[in-house]
C-alpha cells in the first residue's frame, strides 16, 4: 500500500508537519534507488513539495532516474546538515516513485518553478510513500517515530544507559 504526500499528512498531519519541516531546512537530500544489479545509489536531489505532492525531479537521462524507471522503489534521507545540528531530528521518507509523462503536467510543473530555474527537458517522479521515520532525542530517549499507509503513527523511546524501551500504543 502507498500513498500520497497528501493521504499521509491527512493520516498524520502533527508527524507530517514535522517531517516536511525537517525536508524544508536544507535544498539538497541524499536519494537512494536500486541499480540494475540490485547494489544501492545514493545521490544527491532536491525534494519539491507542492499542491500536496512530494516531487522527485532530475535531468533527462540520469542514472538516478533510469534507476527509478526500471525499479520504482526509492528512500530520500533529510540533509543533515552541518556539524551536530539535529535540530527537527533525523528523517527520512521510502516508497515508490510513479513516473509523470503527461506533457501537460510537466509543463504545469516546469512552469511553477523558481524564476530563472525553469527546467529543459526533464524526468519527474511523484512520491507514493510506504514509510516515513523521524528519530530525534526527547532527553533523556531517542525517540523514533514510524509511520506505514494505514497503521497509526508508532513511537519508541529508547533510554541508552540501560536499553530500556516504552512504546506508545
Amino acid at each position: 500500500m502507498t500513498l500520497s504526500w497528501a493521504d499521509f499528512h491527512a493520516a498524520e498531519p502533527e508527524f507530517a508537519d514535522a517531517v516536511r519541516a525537517r525536508f524544508g531546512r536544507f535544498r539538497h537530500h541524499v536519494l537512494a534507488t536500486l541499480r540494475a544489479d540490485g547494489s544501492p545509489r545514493l545521490t544527491g536531489l532536491e525534494g519539491d513539495f507542492r499542491a500536496g505532492e512530494l516531487w522527485l525531479g532530475m535531468m533527462y537521462g540520469s542514472r538516478k532516474a533510469r534507476d527509478l524507471r526500471r525499479d520504482p522503489r526509492f528512500s530520500l534521507h533529510a540533509n543533515p546538515g552541518p556539524g551536530d545540528d539535529m535540530a527537527g531530528g533525523d528523517v527520512r521518507v521510502s516508497g515508490r516513485a510513479a513516473e509523470v509523462t503527461d506533457p501537460g503536467a510537466l509543463a504545469r510543473y516546469a512552469a511553477g518553478a523558481p524564476e530563472g530555474s525553469t527546467p529543459g527537458r526533464f524526468h519527474l517522479f511523484r512520491a507514493e510513500l510506504t514509510e516515513a521515520v523521524r528519530v530525534h532525542v526527547e532527553d533523556p530517549y531517542i525517540v523514533f517515530e514510524v509511520w506505514h499507509p494505514g497503521k497509526r503513527l508508532r513511537t519508541v523511546r529508547r533510554k541508552d544507559e540501560d536499553s530500556t524501551l516504552h512504546e506508545d500504543v
